[in-house]
């Protein structure tokens, strides 16, 4: 075989059955193989768009989504994608053609260094030299993409590898010296847990999207309801605990519920799982849980006390250790008291907006939500756009928000809900956006209609870059540089691309709008002109502690 050849084989054998990316000049015999294989691609209009859609497929369906650019721009251009898979631990490999061999640091045509260029942005990364190592490399490329903390991996192929031949012989196991996962708990470690949680009066358990990618969300549900233990998440651990749960308490962090924030601050354990504490849920360190022992779970040992110091690590995949550590709980605390507390926060710092004649965004949200029943899956933006989704859509189930957490991408969540959609086609699919980042990524209208990926996209549309502009608001006196942005005529917009468009201006028309968008056999945009000076609530503000919010109403 050639390496194309084998290339398009060892796909096959990982079960790709779809992929993204756009054609150049030295990936032509990549492509011309992919004219008879039996693997669905999308072309995207754009090789960043191709990155976040192979993303949000891995998101939506938990396998490796798989991209395929160009050497050179085309190369660059998957970048931003790369890195924010790798900054929220998504397994994506990303396939990148390369000049010829005798060419490669002569600044050829369209040469880029890219296992230099995304080295910090990738689990791991090849360059291909020899075509004997190609299938070797796939294999390889996808146990690492998948196995441990997953993340991203890179396969450069230089155009004279892609057309040598050599004999097709298939690994069927993978052994990397150098790389060996731990799965399991230390019993010790699970043992000094139990013991720590029988003790406490005030434990919560912080949840984040380690749960999610360990399918561990039922096993988090019987460690809760054993210690009757509120549960808090971050961005990426929504859904791994049901929102709608009387122990969840919401997001944590910058834009987490009061309540949330308040149960951290004044816990006496915190039982962290696949979190990393970030600085959007910690805040000001030092003032970042002052009580509280820490027992923190994670597969990746260099998360553990990288930002919080933790008394008990435990290193490993959060299904099984929290598995361990059910049969090793024997006692359980009284936590009656401790929520009577937080039940007094909940009264007292509720996640409410001012209802008024005009369109909020938190009320397009919520319509969202009851016209899907919470069943669909919700992509995002960046920015206000996704604070509210994360904050009045209910999350019951795990894969069902998809966004850029780790990275804050604009851009990201039209390409991700194409991913998802092609992952998970029975499934209604809604990307939550804004109007300044719906431009970002907005050609891929043309992606959809072609391929009839039938996404539903409801941009808030304020007139702003309206996170920055909140910013600019609260701390910079309302001087407003450069956030007011002048957007398209997205409904004439829409339809120039075939997709549907409809306009949104008065409140009565919100349901009636989401309704005819989910009854449309196309790509929907909804235009909803929502109330321009709209802010998020709760906030921390930068290098505050958790509990020190901006507390009020728009």
């Amino acid at each position: 075989m050639t390496g194309a050849q084998i290339l398009i084989e060892c796909l096959k054998r990982e079960g790709v059955e779809v992929m993204f990316g756009y054609p150049g000049g030295q990936v032509l015999p990549i492509f011309d193989k992919l004219y008879d294989a039996d693997i669905k691609f999308i072309l995207t209009r754009h090789e960043q768009a191709a990155a976040h859609a192979a993303d949000g497929y891995a998101r939506a369906t938990g396998k490796p989504g798989v991209c395929l650019a160009t050497s050179g721009p085309g190369a660059t251009n998957l970048v931003t994608g790369i890195a924010n898979a790798f900054m929220d631990s998504i397994p994506m490999i990303a396939i990148t053609g390369q000049v010829k061999s005798s060419l490669i640091g002569n600044d050829a045509f369209q040469e880029a260094d890219v296992t230099g260029i995304t080295r910090p942005i990738t689990k791991h990364n090849y360059l291909v030299k020899d075509v004997k190592d190609l299938c070797r490399t796939v294999r390889e490329a996808f146990y690492i993409a998948s196995t441990g903390r997953p993340g991203p991996v890179v396969i450069d192929i230089p155009s004279d590898i892609q057309m040598q031949d050599t004999d097709f012989i298939w690994p069927e196991t993978v052994e990397i010296r150098s790389y060996k996962p731990t799965y399991f708990g230390h019993p010790g470690q699970i043992k000094k847990a139990a013991k720590f949680i029988g003790e406490s009066k005030k434990p919560i358990i912080y949840a984040g999207g380690g749960i999610i990618s360990s399918g561990a969300h039922l096993v988090l549900m019987e460690l809760a309801q054993k210690i009757q233990g509120p549960v808090v998440m971050t961005l990426m651990g929504l859904g791994g605990f049901p929102s709608t749960h009387k122990l969840s308490l919401g997001m944590l962090g910058m834009h987490g519920t009061a309540y949330a924030n308040h149960a951290v601050t004044e816990s006496d354990l915190i039982i962290a799982v696949g979190a990393r504490f970030d600085d959007r849920v910690t805040g000001r360190l030092d003032a970042f849980a002052p009580h509280a022992k820490i027992i923190h779970i994670d597969i990746d040992p260099s998360s553990i006390s990288k930002n919080v110091k933790v008394d008990i690590p435990i290193v490993g995949d959060a299904k099984n250790i929290l598995g361990e550590l059910l049969e090793a709980i024997k006692k359980t605390p009284d936590t009656s008291e401790w929520f009577k507390t937080i039940d007094t926060w909940k009264k007292k710092h509720p996640l409410i907006y001012k209802d008024g004649g005009k369109i909020k965004p938190q009320y397009v949200i919520e319509q969202i939500y009851e016209a899907t029943k919470g069943e669909a899956i919700i992509t995002t933006e960046v920015g206000q756009n996704q604070m509210w989704a994360a904050q009045w859509y209910k999350y019951n189930w795990p894969r069902s928000f998809i966004s850029s957490g780790g990275l804050g991408t604009m851009g990201f969540g039209f390409p991700a809900a194409m991913g998802a959609k092609l992952g998970c086609p029975e499934r209604t699919v809604f990307d939550i956006a804004g109007d300044g980042s719906i431009q970002m990524n907005i050609q891929e209208l043309a992606t959809c209609v072609c391929n009839k990926i039938n996404v539903k996209v409801a941009i808030l549309n304020n007139g702003y870059l309206g996170m920055v502009r909140q910013w600019q608001e609260l701390f910079y006196k309302k001087r407003y540089s450069y956030t007011c942005i002048t957007g398209p005529d997205f409904v004439k917009l829409a339809e120039s691309f075939g997709a549907c468009g409809i306009r949104v201006t008065k409140k009565e028309d919100v349901r009636p709008a989401i309704e005819k968008a989910i009854n449309t056999d196309n790509t929907v945009f909804i235009d909803f002109h929502i109330e321009p000076e709209e802010n998020v609530f709760p906030m921390v503000p930068a290098g505050e502690a958790i509990n020190r919010m901006i507390d009020g109403m728009a």
